[in-house]
C-alpha cells in the first residue's frame, strides 16, 4: 500500500493509478482485524470494499466527489441507514437506524466510504470509554491505558490508522480530551455549525459532531463538508460556510489569549512546560501573548453536569421498553415493565446521570441547581465574549493530566468528572475548540494542547492551527 500524508495525497495517487482504493480499504479492514484487541470498532461494514470499486470508477471518469475514497468511522451514535446504532448500550442492543445523520449523509454524498461505528461510551457519557456495553477501548499507545471518551472509538481508530477520519461527538470535552490522550488533532466545532438531525443526543444544548484525524488539511476538509444549515435540526445556524480546507484566514496580527484559570493548582506540570514551550515558540516568531480571566471557570463543572444531566434525564425517557430497544423478558405488568427494562438496559453511569438530572429537575430544586446553573451559563458565556474582545485566540490545556490507566478512576466518580475540567466551558459557551498533539510525557504519553475561538471561527481556528504545528 502507497503511503500518503493527508488525503489530498491519497487522492492524488488514486487519480494517478498509484493506489488502488479497494486494497487501500482491504488493508484498513485486515488493520482493524489485526488490532481487534484495542475494541475500537462496535460493527465493521465489510460491504465498504463493494462501495470502493464503485467510487474508484467515478474517481477514473471525473465524476467523483470531494471526498472519493476517503474512509471514514463513524461514533456508534449518529445514524446510518440500515446500520446498528446502539449507542453502546444493551438498552439498543439489536436496534438499526431507520435515517442517515446529516453529518454522515453529506459525507457519503462526497462519495466517502464508511468502514464501520466505533465503539463509544454508552450514550456518550464518560470520559474514559470505560462505559461501554461492548467492552473498554484501549489506547493505541499503550493498551494499560484509557483512549478517553466518550469518542474513545474514534480517537483511537485515527491513531492505530485504522481509517483516514473518524466522527465522533462533544458534549463537554468528548473528541477533544480523547485526541489529546491519544496524540491526534480532534475539532469540537460551534454549536449549530454542523446539523444534530441523526445524532442520538445526551445534552441537547450542548451536543456537537466533530472530527478526529492525524493532520489538520482532512479535519478542515470534512467540517467544510458537514457544516451548514439543516432545516431537520431547528439549532443548525443559517450562516454562510467558509472554504475551511483553504486555509485562507490572515493569522498575522492575531492576539493569543493565555486564561490563568486554566494554567493553576491541579495541572500537570509535563502538560503546562509543554504548552509554556508552544507559547515561547509563538512569542519567538512575534506572537502577542495577552493573560486574559475567565472568572467563572471555577463554576464550569458543576454547572456543565448539572445542566447535561437535567437533559440526558428527559431525553433518555423515550428508552422505555414499550416501543423500541430492550424489554425486559420477566412477567411483570407495565409499570414494572419501564422500570426492569430501563434497570437493565442501562449501564451504571448513565442511571446515575438519569438520576442526577432528575434531581435536579425536581419539584423543590428546580430553582436551587437548574436555574441557578443556566444563569451561571450565562455568566461563563460573556466570560469568553469579553475575552474575544481582547484577543483572537485562546491557548488552554485540553486535560489536566495524560492518560490514566484502565480502571484507575472508575470508583470515584468526582474524579473521572473532573477530568473535563478544561474542555466544558466551550461546550457551555457555544464556541469551537480543537485539540493539537503537542509532545509526550516521561511515560510516552502524548500530550494535547486545546486552541479555542469565538463562535463560528473555525476558519481562524484552523488556519491558525495548521501554521502552529
Amino acid at each position: 500500500m502507497s503511503i500518503y500524508n493527508n488525503f489530498s495525497e491519497k487522492l492524488e495517487l488514486l487519480k494517478n493509478g498509484n493506489l488502488s482504493l479497494k486494497e487501500n480499504v482491504e488493508h484498513f479492514l485486515n488493520r482493524i482485524e489485526e488490532k481487534e484487541e484495542i475494541n475500537c470498532f462496535n460493527f465493521v461494514f465489510e460491504d465498504s470494499v463493494q462501495h470502493a470499486d464503485r467510487i474508484a470508477s467515478k474517481i477514473r471518469n471525473g465524476t467523483a466527489g470531494k471526498l472519493a475514497g476517503m474512509v471514514i468511522a463513524v461514533k456508534d451514535v449518529l445514524a446510518i441507514e440500515n446500520k446498528p446504532q446502539t449507542c453502546s448500550s444493551k438498552i439498543l442492543e439489536n436496534f438499526e437506524a431507520l435515517y442517515t445523520a446529516t453529518s454522515v449523509k453529506k459525507l457519503i454524498d462526497e462519495d466517502a466510504i464508511i468502514i464501520g461505528k466505533t465503539n463509544c461510551d454508552e450514550f456518550a457519557m464518560g470520559s474514559s470509554n470505560e462505559n461501554s456495553y461492548f467492552g473498554n477501548v484501549k489506547n493505541p499507545h499503550n493498551k494499560d491505558y484509557v483512549p478517553g471518551g466518550s469518542s474513545g472509538g474514534s480517537a483511537a481508530a485515527v491513531t492505530a490508522k485504522l481509517c483516514d477520519v473518524a466522527l465522533g461527538t462533544d458534549t463537554g470535552g468528548s473528541i477533544r480530551q480523547p485526541a489529546a490522550f491519544c496524540g491526534i488533532f480532534g475539532l469540537k466545532p460551534s454549536y449549530g455549525r454542523v446539523s444534530r438531525y441523526g445524532l442520538n443526543a445526551f445534552a441537547s444544548s450542548f451536543d456537537s459532531v466533530g472530527t478526529f484525524a492525524n493532520n489538520v488539511e482532512d479535519i478542515a476538509l470534512v467540517h467544510e463538508i458537514m457544516s451548514g444549515y439543516d432545516n431537520k435540526d431547528s439549532t443548525s445556524e443559517k450562516i454562510d460556510v467558509p472554504s475551511y480546507s483553504s486555509f485562507a484566514k490572515n493569522i498575522q496580527n492575531v492576539k493569543i489569549g493565555l486564561p490563568k484559570e486554566y494554567l493553576g493548582e491541579g495541572l500537570d506540570e509535563e502538560i503546562k512546560e509543554s504548552i509554556f514551550s508552544q507559547i515561547k515558540s509563538l512569542k519567538s516568531k512575534g506572537a502577542e501573548i495577552v493573560d486574559i480571566s475567565l472568572p467563572n471557570m471555577e463554576y464550569a463543572i458543576a454547572t456543565y453536569y448539572i445542566l447535561t444531566t437535567a437533559e440526558a434525564s428527559s431525553n433518555l425517557a423515550r428508552f422505555d421498553g414499550a416501543r423500541y430497544g430492550y424489554r425486559t423478558t420477566d412477567n411483570v405488568n407495565l409499570k414494572q415493565m419501564y422500570t426492569k427494562s430501563r434497570s437493565e438496559g442501562f449501564g451504571k453511569e448513565v442511571k446515575r446521570r438519569i438520576m442526577l438530572g432528575t434531581y435536579v429537575l425536581s419539584a423543590g430544586y428546580y430553582d436551587a441547581y437548574y436555574k441557578k446553573a443556566q444563569k451561571v451559563r450565562r455568566l461563563i458565556k460573556d466570560d469568553f465574549k469579553k475575552a474575544f474582545e481582547l484577543v483572537d485566540i485562546i491557548i488552554a490545556p485540553t486535560t489536566p493530566t495524560t492518560a490514566f490507566k484502565i480502571g484507575e478512576k472508575t470508583e470515584d466518580p468526582l474524579q473521572m468528572y473532573l477530568g473535563d475540567i478544561y474542555t466544558t466551558s466551550a461546550n457551555l459557551a457555544g464556541i469551537p475548540g480543537i485539540n493539537i498533539p503537542i509532545g509526550k510525557d516521561k511515560d510516552n504519553l502524548p500530550i494535547g494542547m486545546q486552541l479555542m475561538s469565538d463562535q463560528f471561527e473555525e476558519d481562524l481556528l484552523l488556519s491558525f492551527a495548521k501554521n502552529i504545528i
